[in-house]
């Protein structure tokens, strides 16, 4: 364990609102990694993606950069308009 992850895990103990930040980092991380890769899967730009999912260019930009911590309806819709599967591990902080 790096002495990174020996201080989440020391201070998640003491604090759960610092827990839950950790958790909710963790999910927009992998949202950022899960649509980006579904995006380059599909071969498209944001812009296209943005178009065939639905919703403004800068979202996905902000999903992928991990800015905005999307929602899993967000998700799911984006999962039903690619006709694909998101899939996240949740992994909670100990």
């Amino acid at each position: 364990m790096s002495k990174i992850d020996e201080y989440i895990a020391k201070r998640s103990k003491k604090s759960q609102d610092f827990k839950k930040m950790v958790e909710q980092e963790k999910l927009a991380t992998q949202a950022a990694y899960e649509v980006h890769k579904l995006r380059t899967k599909l071969g498209l730009s944001q812009r296209d993606f943005a178009t065939l999912v639905g919703k403004p260019q800068s979202t996905i930009s902000r999903i992928e950069t991990g800015e905005m911590n999307p929602s899993f309806q967000l998700l799911n819709e984006i999962g039903e308009k690619t006709n694909s599967t998101l899939e996240f591990k949740y992994v909670s902080s100990k």
